[in-house]
C-alpha cells in the first residue's frame, strides 16, 4: 500500500511538472507572436509604412485621386500608386501582390494561381523634387501591367520593397478587384433603437442574387461594411436575416449600426505664402516649414452644424507651383486640443487619410502639462486635409469618435458594403459585389 501511495504521488508531481512545462512553452509562443507584431519588419496585411523616409503614399483608380483603390476585374481600369522618398536619390523599388481573404488574411492559394507573368516588377517611373525645401524623389506606378496579370478577384496587398530583398518592405497598401455578380440596394436611416436615434446611423441593405448561385449564404457568403476610410470599426461577417427567393435581407436593428460622429475638421496648406482659414501662423526654422493650426475645441455636446468635407480624405496640391507631384513642399503641421487634464484610461489620436487611419506613434497626441492640452506635429505634403480626434481606450481596438467629436445622426458619412463569396471547393474569396452610399 505504501509503495502505491508513493507511486501515485510521483505521478502527481510528474503531471504538475509536465503541465508547468507546457504552460511555459505556450506562454513563450504567445509572447513571441505578440512581440513580433511590434517589430518594424513584421508584415501587416493593411496600409502601413515601414520606413521613415517614405511619405504621402497614394493608391487610387487611375486619374481619380479621391477614389478608393478598387477596380473591375478583367477590365481596362488601372490603379495608380505614388509615393515620396525623402532620402532623395534613386533606389531599386520593386513590388508584388498578395491575395487575401475577406478579412485581410493571406489566402490559401499559391502566387502562381493568381498572377500570370512576373510575380515581382520594378517601380522605375520617378521624378526629383523641384524648388522645395524638402528634397525628395517622387515615384509612380500604373498597374496591373501586361507583364503581371492578376487572374482572380478579391482583396490584395500591394507590397513594395527594396532591391532583391522581398523582406525589406517599404510599405503595404490594400486594393480590391471586383467581379460583379450580384446587386446590392442599401439605405441609411436613423437607428431603430429609440435610445440611439439621435446619435447613430443604421445601414440596411438587400442582396439580389440575379441568378448567381450561392449554395450556402450563411457559411460561404461574407459581408463587410465600412464607414469612411476606417477599418477599426468595420462590421464584419454579417449574415442574412432572412432569405426570400433571390433576395438576401440584412435589415438589422443593432448589427449594422454605426456612430454618426461629426463632420470632419479641415485645413488648407496648398500655399505656404499666406494663412488660410484654419492657419494660425506659418514659420520657417532649421527643421523646415512649420504651420500652426488654430486651437481646436471639443465638440462632444455642441449642436450639429452642416459643413462640407471630403470624409477624412486628402487632396495633394500646391498653389506655389505648377506640378504638385514634385513642386509641393513638406511642412510640419501642429495640432493643439485644449484639455484640462491628461486621460489615464486611453489616448487621443488624429485620424484620417493624413495618418492612414492608423492608431500609431505618429497619429497619437501627447499631453502638454504647461499648455494644458493635447498636441501633435505631423510632417505633411502640401494639400487639403480632413481629420478628426478619435479616443482609443486602453486594451481596445475600436476607436470612439463621440468622445471628442460628438455623435449626430445627421452627419454625412460614406459607407461601403463589400460582398465576398467562396465557391464550393475553392480556397479563396471572390469579391462579387460592392455598394457605396452617402
Amino acid at each position: 500500500m505504501k509503495s502505491i501511495y508513493y507511486f501515485n504521488k510521483y505521478l502527481f508531481f510528474l503531471f504538475l511538472l509536465l503541465f508547468s512545462i507546457l504552460n511555459y512553452c505556450f506562454a513563450q509562443t504567445e509572447v513571441t507572436t505578440d512581440n513580433d507584431y511590434y517589430k518594424e519588419d513584421f508584415l501587416r496585411y493593411r496600409d502601413y509604412i515601414y520606413k521613415d523616409n517614405i511619405k504621402t503614399v497614394l493608391l487610387h483608380r487611375k486619374s481619380w485621386e479621391l477614389s478608393p483603390p478598387l477596380i473591375i476585374f478583367n477590365s481596362d481600369e488601372r490603379l495608380e500608386l505614388s509615393f515620396d522618398d525623402l532620402d532623395a536619390g534613386v533606389k531599386d523599388y520593386k513590388y508584388t501582390v498578395v491575395h487575401c481573404d475577406a478579412f485581410w488574411r493571406p489566402s490559401n492559394i499559391q502566387t502562381y494561381e493568381y498572377i500570370e507573368g512576373f510575380t515581382e516588377d520594378y517601380i522605375d517611373d520617378y521624378e526629383f523634387s523641384y524648388n522645395t525645401t524638402q528634397e525628395y524623389t517622387h515615384y509612380s506606378l500604373i498597374f496591373p501591367t501586361q507583364d503581371q496579370r492578376i487572374t482572380k478577384s478579391g482583396n490584395y496587398i500591394l507590397k513594395v520593397f527594396i532591391g532583391d530583398n522581398i523582406d525589406d518592405v517599404a510599405f503595404t497598401r490594400r486594393f480590391m478587384l471586383l467581379e460583379p455578380k450580384i446587386n446590392i440596394k442599401a439605405r441609411i436611416k436613423m437607428a431603430t433603437n429609440i435610445n440611439d436615434r439621435n446619435y447613430k446611423q443604421e445601414v440596411d441593405f438587400t442582396i439580389y442574387k440575379q441568378g448567381y448561385q450561392i449554395i450556402n449564404p450563411y457559411k460561404d457568403l461574407k459581408v463587410v461594411m465600412t464607414q469612411n476610410g476606417r477599418w477599426d470599426n468595420a462590421k464584419k461577417n454579417l449574415t442574412p436575416k432572412m432569405i426570400k427567393n433571390d433576395e438576401l435581407d440584412y435589415d438589422y436593428d443593432e448589427e449594422n449600426v454605426f456612430n454618426g460622429g461629426n463632420e470632419f475638421r479641415h485645413f488648407d496648406i496648398k500655399s505656404l505664402k499666406y494663412q488660410s482659414e484654419r492657419i494660425k501662423k506659418i514659420e520657417y526654422d532649421t527643421l523646415g516649414n512649420q504651420i500652426y493650426l488654430h486651437d481646436d475645441q471639443r465638440r462632444t455636446y455642441k449642436v450639429y452644424t452642416t459643413e462640407k468635407d471630403i470624409n477624412g480624405q486628402r487632396l495633394i496640391k500646391t498653389e506655389d507651383g505648377s506640378n504638385s507631384n514634385i513642386e509641393a513642399d513638406y511642412t510640419y503641421v501642429h495640432f493643439f486640443l485644449p484639455y484640462s487634464a491628461p486621460l489615464v484610461h486611453g489616448a487621443l489620436y488624429i485620424m484620417g487619410a493624413l495618418t492612414d487611419w492608423q492608431f500609431d506613434g505618429e497619429s497619437m497626441m501627447k499631453y502638454n502639462y504647461k499648455k494644458h492640452g493635447y498636441e501633435a506635429a505631423i510632417y505633411l505634403k502640401q494639400g487639403y486635409y480632413n481629420y478628426q480626434y478619435i479616443f482609443l481606450e486602453n486594451g481596445k481596438t475600436v476607436g470612439d469618435v463621440s468622445f471628442i467629436e460628438g455623435n449626430h445622426f445627421e452627419t454625412q458619412n460614406n459607407y461601403t458594403i463589400y460582398v465576398y463569396y467562396r465557391e464550393p471547393g475553392e480556397l479563396y474569396d471572390k469579391l462579387i459585389g460592392v455598394e457605396k452610399l452617402n
